[in-house]
């Protein structure tokens, strides 16, 4: 088959690689006929994220239709279904509390050291994410092997086009559960730090939740365009300073809510991220976290600080005493994904959610290698990349 490899930092690679094989009872093969590149990627593609191998297959955003299964699947040969990115066995003590995103089963055991020595706790499987989270081969090929497959997949109704359901796979229950883990009230202000798929999202589902005003925070003028069409005032960093701006909209309150869809890779000319970008530059691995300082600043005395943005090592200079001393709420988190997927693919079917408005590019797998390059260095007009098989 073919698919994407990693093979370092901006190396990416269309290559043959072997199909994959039933290898568990809960097993299916799917047949990819959809898949995007997610920002998260990006962060593999400059070399952020450790426990890259050479070969490795990339993606975490895809679905298709089954074409094997093993004895233990619920799925059926023929079947369209979406994968969600985080593998998850649906038995253990978090599965069984919706909290998919922290299988304690699904990375492999001897993958698990590394994780539990940084966070605490191993991290749970994700599709071609890395041997910190199993080293699982992702979706950006033209076949994958699904495992637990029992639990992740939903089955899409014939009739659906690809581009209306894909994103169910990661970005849309992501920024879903990014105003969800935000505790939205009626008249509630929201503010938003990026303007990327998953905060396009997160602004559309905090309307959706009763946010009487959201304001976004970018500086790419397409990017701002969209969050403008999904309602939202807007706030163009370069141009104007955020926590003033913040504070004068807010009749100097400060937000109600605040959600970082930016994460670890914030870029800009703040001496904090200057700091942060050359330390990650020559290899201390701070994460940089402007986007996030700036939130928790932001944000009212009280309120709700939500993170889905990535972050993966550590960061300097974090403002714990405005934290404490504000009284803020504080929840982050992977993305939960199978505990959104049948309510969401319902509010897409009613016409509830428009989930197909940030597609700027639809190529051929073969042209991914293109896809990372314009999504990378020219996120003005490369705001979401889907690849065909």
């Amino acid at each position: 088959m073919r698919a994407l490899t990693w093979h370092g930092k901006h190396d990416v690679r269309v290559e043959t690689m072997p199909d994959p094989q039933i290898v568990n009872p809960r097993d299916a093969i799917i047949q990819v006929t959809s898949t995007a590149i997610c920002g998260s990627d990006l962060h593999l593609f400059d070399g952020v994220i450790p426990g890259m191998q050479a070969g490795d297959i990339l993606g975490h955003e895809f679905m298709g239709r089954v074409v094997d299964v093993g004895p233990g699947s619920t799925l059926k040969v023929g079947q369209r279904v979406v994968v969600p990115f985080t593998i998850s066995c649906g038995s253990c003590f978090f599965c069984q509390r919706a909290q998919f995103s922290a299988c304690d089963n699904s990375n492999p055991a001897d993958k698990q050291d590394l994780t539990e020595t940084m966070f605490g706790h191993a991290a749970a499987g994700l599709f071609g994410y890395s041997h910190l989270t199993g080293g699982y081969p992702g979706g950006q090929a033209e076949y994958v092997r699904v495992p637990f497959s029992d639990v992740g997949p939903i089955v899409i109704p014939e009739g659906m086009d690809d581009d209306d359901v894909l994103f169910l796979s990661d970005i849309l229950p992501i920024g879903w559960m990014a105003a969800d883990n935000a505790d939205i009230e009626a008249d509630d202000t929201v503010v938003v730090w990026g303007c990327g798929p998953v905060g396009l999202f997160a602004i559309q589902a905090a309307r959706l939740m009763g946010a009487a005003r959201v304001i976004a925070i970018d500086h790419y003028p397409n990017r701002l365009a969209l969050a403008r069409r999904m309602g939202a005032e807007v706030i163009d960093f370069k141009q104007t300073s955020v926590l003033e701006a913040v504070m004068e909209m807010t009749g100097g309150i400060g937000a109600d809510a605040v959600i970082d869809a930016v994460g670890m890779e914030a870029h800009g000319f703040a001496l904090d991220t200057v700091m942060d970008n050359l330390k990650q530059a020559v290899g201390v691995g701070a994460d940089s976290g402007h986007a996030l300082r700036e939130a928790l600043m932001a944000v009212r005395k009280g309120g709700r600080v939500s993170v889905p943005g990535v972050y993966g090592g550590f960061m300097d200079k974090f403002p714990l005493g405005a934290l404490m001393q504000k009284g803020l709420q504080l929840r982050t988190g992977q993305t939960h994904v199978q505990a959104y997927t049948h309510d969401l693919l319902r509010r897409i079917q009613e016409g509830e959610l428009d989930t197909t408005f940030m597609i700027s590019h639809r190529l051929p797998l073969e042209e991914a290698v293109k896809g990372y390059e314009g999504f990378r260095w020219n996120q003005n007009d490369w705001t979401k990349v889907v690849l065909k098989t």
